[in-house]
Parts: structure tokens; sequence; C-alpha cells
């Protein structure tokens, strides 16, 4: 029923601002600049190789727009929703409503970029926060065609652009109720559950389409916590070319680093956000000239 990682929501106060850092970031110009009739919310968007990232705005009179802003007074900018591909929006919330997932929709919605005037259309199922441990997770059918939301091709070097998306992370306060509703009520693929003992921590690994979503949180379960995101690991195929791209543009980021994974090189970018936990990670070793060239 869920087949990808449709996209990712961060709420924004400032969009131009976050699109410029985020551009920065990802090293890729945005894919869509767009505004949301009625629902009093605007937003950019950056397509990936295999998801997308929505900066996501008040803007006007809406309900969804009330919400962000009301998210934004209390907690700040920061990671507000996944959304998952499905094919039929309908048959994934009958699914979701056999499970016990409390969904309302499917809604239609639309969207219009304002500067090319383009329109995309999309059938949106949302499952009730009361059932996913308190993050908004939702269900999306796309009714447009996918190149209406074109690729964003990078604009510095390849090996030190971010390709893709490697995980979100999702911090929980129950690993066994969490376990529950990623496996068995939304079916996403359990590839991975590992304790670590001495750090008192238990991780699992759900696949879809290509991303990984990391679920972690404590081995004992003292308070039953609501679940809350934990930030985004962007793939890069060279991360020192990444580091050394994203210092000059002014970011703050750590040395580069082993990885958890092994073969792998990571670092931490701790500025310019949006309020988001960041790390970028890619193989060791370096990309070689020729293919790091635009």
């Amino acid at each position: 029923m869920l087949v990808a990682l449709d996209h990712i929501v961060v709420a924004v106060r400032d969009l131009e601002s976050a699109a410029r850092h985020t551009e920065a970031l990802l090293g890729r110009p945005l894919s869509w600049r767009g505004e949301h009739p009625g629902a009093g919310t605007a937003n950019v968007l950056f397509r990936l190789e295999n998801t997308a990232l929505e900066l996501l705005t008040p803007a006007g009179d809406g309900p969804v727009g009330a919400g962000v802003a009301a998210r934004l007074e209390s907690t700040g900018e920061g990671m507000v929703a996944l959304a998952f591909a499905t094919p039929d929006a309908a048959a994934c919330a009958g699914a979701w409503r056999a499970v016990g997932l409390g969904p309302r929709g499917p809604e239609d919605g639309l969207g219009r970029d304002t500067e090319s005037g383009a329109i995309r259309r999309w059938s949106n199922v949302y499952a009730d926060p009361a059932a996913t441990r308190g993050v908004l997770l939702f269900g999306i059918e796309r009714r447009s065609p996918p190149d209406v939301l074109p690729l964003c091709e990078p604009r510095v070097a390849a090996g030190a652009a971010v390709g893709a998306l490697d995980h979100a992370v999702v911090l929980s306060g129950n690993v066994d109720a969490s376990r529950k509703l990623y496996a068995e009520q939304l079916g996403l693929r359990l590839a991975l559950d590992r304790s670590f003992e001495a750090r008192g921590v238990r991780i699992l690994f759900f696949r879809v389409g290509g991303v990984t979503v990391e679920v972690a949180g404590p081995l004992e379960v003292k308070v039953d916590a609501p679940d809350h995101y934990g930030g985004l690991a962007w793939r890069v195929p060279d991360t020192e070319a990444a580091r050394a791209r994203l210092v000059e543009a002014g970011f703050d980021v750590s040395e580069v680093r082993a990885g958890a994974k092994p073969g792998t090189r990571v670092c931490t970018v701790h500025s310019r956000t949006c309020g988001v936990p960041t790390l970028l990670i890619g193989p060791e070793g370096r990309v070689p000239e020729a293919e790091s060239s635009p």
C-alpha cells in the first residue's frame, strides 16, 4: 500500500531564507515554489533521487497554515511529517481504518507554482496522531505527471552535492509500540532490529522505496513518552568534498568521521538546517575527479 517516502515536511518561519539555506545545503536549486489556495500555506519543494523535501510556512488564512503557525509557536522550526506514496488513497484509508489508524480522508489537494503557474494535484489520507504515537504520518496519491515536479539538478560539483535521502529518524519512547506501528499497521518492511546494550539503545530500520526510516529508543521503557522526529541523513558521493563546500559557504560543520555503518564517512551540519538535525553520509574514499564534475 505504501510504496515510497514521497516527501518530508519541514515547518519554517521565513520561507525565502530557508529556501536559500536549503539550496546551499543540498547544492541544488528548488524544484517548485508554490502556494496552497484555501489551506493558508506556501511552500518550496526540492525533488531528489528517492524523495522530496518540502519547506512549509503559514501564508494567509487557512486551517493548515493555522496548524503550522501553532507548531512554530510551540516548538519552533523542524520536521513535522512524513508523507508516504500510495497508488490508491481510498484503499489506503480503508486499510488504515482496518488496523486502527483512524484515518481522515481522502482529501483532495491542489498546489500552484507561483512562478510558472503550473498546477499539481493529489489526494491525502492522514493517520490520527493519537494512533501514530504523536507523529504526523500521511499517505499521498499523486494525481499529476511526475515531471510537473522536476528533479533539481546539482549546481555544484556532483561529488559535493546531496544526491538522495539515506534515512529519516524517529525517536521513540517505546520501541515495541513503534515496531507495531511501522511494521504491522503501516506495512513497512523491517530490515533490522538491533539492541546496543552498552548504550541502552534499540534501533529499527524500515525500508520503503530506497529510503530507510530509522526508529531509535531506549531498551528499557520507563515512561511511554510520545515519539518525535529526530533528523535526516543525506547521501553524498564524497563526504570530504561536501563538507569543504559547506564550510566555504559559511555552514558550521563537524569534522568528517567514520560512520556507524562500516565503509561510510559522515559529518554533522550544525547550522542553517531549519531546525532539523542533519547528517551527511558517503562512502569511504574520494570520488575520482572525472566523476565529480558537473
